[in-house]
């Protein structure tokens, strides 16, 4: 079938040039005088991603805030793809921010190189009462200024160990998609600055704006949970000796109640022994080894099957649905449902698959 084009000047080539440039339009808004400045500091190894977001987010909130990049020196930034950016200004002008936000960077193995002495210089020029903000492994670099010292903070849950053992001053919340202590914000991982722009915009200018910035960049206002939803739990190895072959059995059979006493009858333990060599081999009691394994296992079903809820807890061992709802809250800061609205993909034959819920 032949495809027919609008000629220009006709009714259909005016409304498709109106789609196509209302992004771009909604994307180079200027600023309003007295505008928030935000200035974005481009360190090398920056993720050319998070680079992107302040721009993105508080860009296009119709001129609200002025967001520039900013680089260390004045020298080109390399970053960790096959790509250099020139950042538009040099350190100076973070002394001119209101807001400053340090996307996430690839932190070096070497500990010493964790923080850019030339970054931390950087940062010793903005003014006093400059709104501070990291987004995922730019935490390292905020922390780097002391400024996180007895604070709670956060970053990326896979960094969380080596932040930890750089910055022990520092109370680190790996659960968490942000903090905010109103003077400095840290962010999780990429996706969590879209998190912490948005509740900038809800904070400096109300709800209605930020929900107009999320429709915007096409992601949802406000996420549930934290970031301990997305955080991979790898069993231990259980080894053929000791407590891990009752644990392989007790894996086989997560549906029963496993009471202590049948755990160690397995493992042919006095009780008490059994629960002493099984906290040294897996740092946690069988109790609480237990309730991490069903919640597990719980978590594959609900992003892989379609079993209602009390079917997933009956599966896991759960004693109601209830239980399993009560627990994966506590662990991921979600319920059920709407972790699997996050995990499970549509199915692509049905027919409003990619649609848009009215």
């Amino acid at each position: 079938m032949p495809v027919h084009h609008a000629a220009p000047g006709t009714p259909g080539a005016r409304d498709l040039t109106g789609r196509t440039a209302a992004p771009d339009r909604a994307m180079r808004q200027e600023p309003r005088p007295a505008a928030h400045k935000v200035v974005v500091l481009a360190v090398d190894g920056i993720y050319p991603f998070e680079l992107g977001i302040p721009q993105h987010v508080l860009g296009s909130a119709d001129g609200r805030y002025e967001v520039v990049t900013a680089g260390v020196d004045g020298k080109p930034v390399r970053t960790v793809s096959d790509l250099t950016v020139t950042p538009g200004h040099g350190p100076e002008v973070l002394a001119e921010a209101d807001t400053v936000i340090i996307p996430g960077y690839a932190i070096p193995r070497a500990p010493a190189a964790a923080t850019d002495p030339k970054a931390l210089d950087a940062l010793s020029s903005v003014r006093p009462g400059t709104r501070l903000v990291s987004i995922c492994s730019g935490a390292f670099l905020l922390a780097g200024t002391g400024l996180l010292d007895g604070r709670r903070a956060t970053t990326h849950w896979a960094l969380s160990d080596r932040f930890r053992a750089l910055f022990p001053r520092v109370e680190l919340d790996a659960g968490v998609l942000f903090v905010d202590h109103g003077d400095v914000l840290t962010s999780a991982g990429a996706a969590s600055g879209f998190d912490v722009c948005l509740h900038l915009l809800r904070k400096d200018h109300g709800t209605e704006v930020a929900n107009q910035a999320a429709r915007f960049c096409v992601v949802p206002p406000y996420r549930d949970g934290g970031q301990a939803q997305y955080i991979e739990r790898p069993l231990p190895p259980t080894g053929a000796t000791g407590t891990g072959p009752t644990r392989d059995w007790a894996l086989q059979r997560l549906e029963l109640p496993l009471p202590l006493d049948e755990l160690a009858a397995h493992a042919a333990m006095s009780t008490r022994t059994f629960a002493r060599r099984f906290k040294e081999e897996t740092g946690l009691s069988p109790g609480r080894w237990l309730t991490a394994q069903r919640l597990r296992r719980a978590r594959h079903l609900l992003e892989s099957s379609d079993l209602p809820v009390e079917r997933v807890a009956h599966e896991v061992g759960f004693a109601t649905a209830t239980s399993l709802r009560r627990h994966l809250a506590a662990e991921a800061g979600v319920a059920p449902s709407a972790y699997r609205r996050t995990f499970r993909a549509p199915d692509p034959t049905a027919d409003d698959a990619g649609s848009i819920p009215t």
